[in-house]
């Protein structure tokens, strides 16, 4: 949940500036028919032809990163490509002219996408009514929490959003904010409530052909880990929390782990290993291209 503002995002001397602007606004489309359950492929990309990267999985699979899984996280700036990760996780507006370009690199890209708030910059928030429409977050006064329980006026919204992710070639989204019902979000939301979102949220972009990460909700992995094919985590060694997403190891499921630099700061992220299994980077706060690993 602890992001800036996005921006769009640049690639410096790799493309034009003008085919990386966002897209125009997103027309919600009618539900899709029901697709079958994807089988969950864990292999690696570099060498399975059923899932290489320049081509997306093959009918009837998805790719699920394994753990270990190296990563690259950029949300502001100018989209660096040439940072050595096997996956970047980027906005969901960048277009689909970059993600070939890191697919022709043997790379794998995620959709990062809120799918618990709305942002008030974003072309299709006048979409969302006032009705779905809760508290602000704390730091981020441009984005409110969405009420989980409306379905039916949220579903065609966030359907609308998987099909750019999908249409613009990701090989997986990164649904954020998925956590409403443990924050105050001016709405009455249950943990039951928040389980039915997140795993239609899973089914719907899993219907797509993409696979999909569990964002924080720490308290609800044990019920969801089944649904979601990795996880994406922020500041769990700050919070003494990184245990609680094991079960997403166990499973042969990479868990993407970030620490932030205001919080922690490089001398103490090097000084102690990423905890095993784990997809463990440094970031600064703002998400730009800027990476530590931890060693060894």
């Amino acid at each position: 949940m602890r992001r800036p503002a996005l921006a769009a995002l640049a690639v410096a001397a790799l493309l034009p500036l003008s085919a990386c602007s966002p897209g125009g606004p997103v027309s919600p489309p009618s539900p899709p028919a029901s697709a079958p359950e994807p089988t969950a492929s864990s292999t690696d990309p570099a060498t399975d032809p059923a899932t290489d990267p320049a081509t997306g999985p093959a009918a009837g699979q998805r790719w699920v990163p394994a753990p270990g899984t190296t990563w690259q996280w950029q949300l502001t700036g100018d989209l660096d490509l040439t940072v050595d990760a096997q996956v970047y996780d980027v906005d969901w507006q960048t277009p689909r002219a970059v993600v070939d370009r890191l697919h022709e690199q043997g790379r794998r890209v995620v959709c990062y996408v809120s799918v618990g708030t709305v942002e008030d910059f974003r072309d299709d928030a006048a979409a969302f009514p006032a009705g779905v429409v809760g508290e602000a977050l704390p730091d981020w006064p441009d984005e409110r929490w969405l009420d989980v329980r409306r379905l039916d006026v949220l579903g065609p919204l966030l359907r609308a959003r998987f099909d750019a992710c999908r249409d613009a070639g990701f090989d997986a989204v990164e649904p954020d904010n998925v956590d409403a019902y443990a924050n105050d979000s001016g709405f009455p939301l249950t943990a039951d409530d928040q389980l039915r979102f997140n795993r239609w949220v899973a089914a719907e972009v899993r219907a797509r052909g993409m696979s999909v990460g569990l964002k924080n909700d720490l308290d609800q992995v044990a019920d969801l880990v089944g649904d979601f094919d990795f996880a994406v985590n922020e500041s769990c060694r700050v919070y003494d929390e990184c245990a609680a997403l094991q079960p997403f190891v166990d499973a042969g499921k990479a868990v993407l782990h970030v620490e932030y630099v205001e919080d922690v700061s490089e001398e103490e992220f090097l000084a102690e290993p990423a905890a095993p299994g784990f997809s463990s980077v440094l970031k600064d706060g703002d998400l730009s291209a800027w990476r530590v690993l931890p060693r060894g």
